[in-house]
């Protein structure tokens, strides 16, 4: 979501700064600013847009300490006014990720004392609550940390000040923040990726954490004062795995990695006999044995990898499964079951309603947590007592495509090796799985070689304002994640149905401007399929199927089919998503819209 970046150096940091925010565009972004102590004064430049514009207006901006932000609008529209950062007397200045709760007692309260307001924001509350501390001969530090027991809600902070020029204070809670650890240097950052043109050494700070940072020296606290350690790390991200290289959008090269991030994912057990709990972590086997079931938690595309997730784990591990939205989930009264495995999806692992749930879980006597992540150092992977990281590498993109695929691999694996703990999975049984499972990388490559084909298909949506997404058993959740793509990226209103429900309502919808499209594998449920796609043809609508070998629909007018390479048995959902994702790449540009930061989203949803 918000971006920050800060740095304290011996040379300009402003270009570091840009740099970046350049680095963070991906997670969604309506305005950017910076400030930097310059000539003796806070010099701060702001502005609604893209970073491109912002650099612009910094051309003769410098400073050796400095902060940055990109804002998603939470409170107060998108404009330069709401944009941090935020000043207070020019003296303080503040980036803030995260939602204040209480900010509007609080701005009363600092309106009452004499403070004027310039944003609608919830984050000029704690600039001036900052000062007001400050003002009164306390340290930055100090004055940072008596601010942070007023607040209630979510923060990662970076704060200056005029007459520190040599120093930066950071403090996270709710919100991902890093320090990046350099020669006579140090920065700050929500993100690595924003840091890696200067430093891979980096400190991931824990829930509470404060930090104060100078040149050459840091020391890191909790909110009381004591001192902390916390270790450096060397990220094993690479500066080159965040560049976009030959491809045209970021969406575009992400969905054709999926090969080599799935390959990556089953690097643990492709060279395996068998499958093993430990893939899970060391004490895997042991909660393994002590459940009887299994609540998905997650928000958007990792949601629809967990109702995929639920058809494997009933049928193959005769395990049962609920899967909720994390959003929701807490804020019902459910019934706690300690013997049920609670496993979390997420590609950040910072999603701030799938941490909320769990760790509402947690609080109502789950025990057993396990985190299916594509980041090894995020929050949920250090919550959870149980990790799988599906190594898809950095996904820029906003919408969602390897992490998704990766994790139905991941969620696979956690069905078979249920399946083989509980003894419903024999020996002949796993190696063919195995086998499918070493396949997959190969089938998905000729997947994506339908590429042409389908950029061809997408031309006839050019036009269309909505379509309508069908699938039935396992690849229904996959109809939702198409409709879901295609809608994120071009704007087209799309939803999905289980086919079978097409004459309970969607029916009316039908008519020769409404495209259909439909996953069709040869599966037990293709004849049924194929019954609701004539009810289609009947009202007049026009069908798009994605059809496996061996079903056996003929094109005709207004029905056409786009043929998949193979069928895949339970591993199907993963390959019929791929088409998908092409198809609403391909149709994105046709309507010409922004693929890769799609209006009104953000990649991480580090809020509520």
């Amino acid at each position: 979501m918000c971006g920050i970046v800060g740095a304290v150096a011996q040379r300009n940091v402003v270009p570091i700064l840009l740099e970046g925010l350049q680095r963070l565009e991906y997670r969604g972004y309506d305005s950017a600013g910076l400030v930097v102590i310059q000539d003796g004064q806070l010099q701060r430049e702001r502005s609604t847009g893209r970073v491109a514009d912002l650099r612009l207006k910094t051309t003769d901006t410098h400073g050796t300490l400095g902060i940055a932000h990109t804002r998603w609008a939470t409170h107060g529209v998108p404009s330069e006014r709401n944009a941090h950062p935020h000043l207070s007397n020019n003296l303080i200045g503040v980036v803030h990720n995260g939602i204040i709760e209480n900010y509007e007692s609080l701005r009363n309260r600092l309106s009452a004392a004499g403070y004027v307001f310039t944003s609608d924001t919830d984050t000029e509350v704690i600039v001036h609550l900052i000062h007001s501390h400050y003002k009164n001969g306390t340290c930055l530090l100090d004055a940072t940390r008596a601010s942070l027991t007023e607040l209630i809600g979510a923060y990662a902070l970076g704060v200056i000040a005029l007459d520190n020029p040599d120093q930066l204070i950071c403090a996270r809670r709710g919100s991902p923040l890093l320090m990046g650890v350099g020669v006579g240097e140090h920065f700050i950052a929500s993100d690595v990726s924003a840091l890696l043109p200067v430093t891979n050494r980096v400190i991931y700070l824990e829930e509470g954490d404060v930090a104060e940072i100078n040149r050459d020296s840091y020391r890191i606290f909790d909110v009381s004062g004591t001192e902390l350690t916390r270790p450096v790390q060397v990220s094993k991200i690479s500066n080159e795995s965040v560049s976009l290289g030959n491809y045209r959008h970021y969406m575009q090269k992400e969905i054709h990695e999926q090969p080599q991030a799935i390959a990556d994912t089953l690097e643990s057990v492709c060279n395996s006999t068998s499958i093993i709990p430990g893939v899970f972590g060391a004490e895997a086997a042991a909660v393994f044995s002590d459940i009887n079931s299994i609540l998905i938690l997650a928000c958007g595309t990792s949601y629809h990898a967990g109702l995929v997730a639920r058809y494997w784990l009933e049928e193959i591990a005769g395990i049962p499964c609920t899967v909720e939205i994390a959003s929701e989930y807490r804020y019902r009264t459910s019934v706690p079951n300690p013997k049920a495995l609670v496993v979390v999806l997420s590609q950040s692992g910072e999603t701030a309603d799938t941490q909320a749930a769990l760790n509402f879980a947690m609080s109502m006597g789950h025990i057993h947590t396990l985190a299916i992540c594509n980041v090894a150092e995020s929050a949920l992977v250090r919550l959870a007592k149980l990790r799988f990281l599906t190594r898809a590498g950095p996904e820029i993109g906003v919408a969602s495509t390897k992490a998704f695929t990766t994790q139905l691999v991941a969620l696979f694996l956690l069905t078979l090796v249920l399946a083989k703990q509980r003894g419903r999975l024999t020996e002949e049984k796993e190696r063919q799985h195995l086998h499918d499972l070493r396949h997959l990388p190969a089938a998905s490559q000729k997947v994506l070689d339908m590429e042409p084909l389908i950029a061809k298909l997408a031309e006839q949506f050019a036009n269309k304002q909505h379509a309508l997404f069908l699938g039935r058993g396992m690849h229904y959740p996959i109809a939702l994640e198409g409709a879901l793509k295609l809608k994120e990226i071009s704007y087209i209103h799309a939803e999905a149905y289980p086919a079978g429900e097409l004459k309970h309502g969607p029916l009316a919808l039908v008519d020769k401007d409404m495209p259909v499209i439909s996953v069709a594998p040869n599966d037990v449920l293709l004849e049924k399929l194929k019954s609701n796609l004539h009810e289609v043809r009947a009202r007049g609508g026009e069908l798009f199927v994605f059809a496996d070998a061996g079903t056996h629909i003929c094109e005709e007018d207004g029905v056409h089919i786009i043929q998949m390479p193979e069928h895949a048995g339970y591993l199907s959902p993963i390959l019929h998503t791929i088409p998908l994702q092409l198809l609403a790449y391909y149709v994105a540009l046709q309507k010409g819209t922004d693929v890769d930061k799609p209006r009104n989203l953000a990649k991480s949803v580090t809020v509520e």
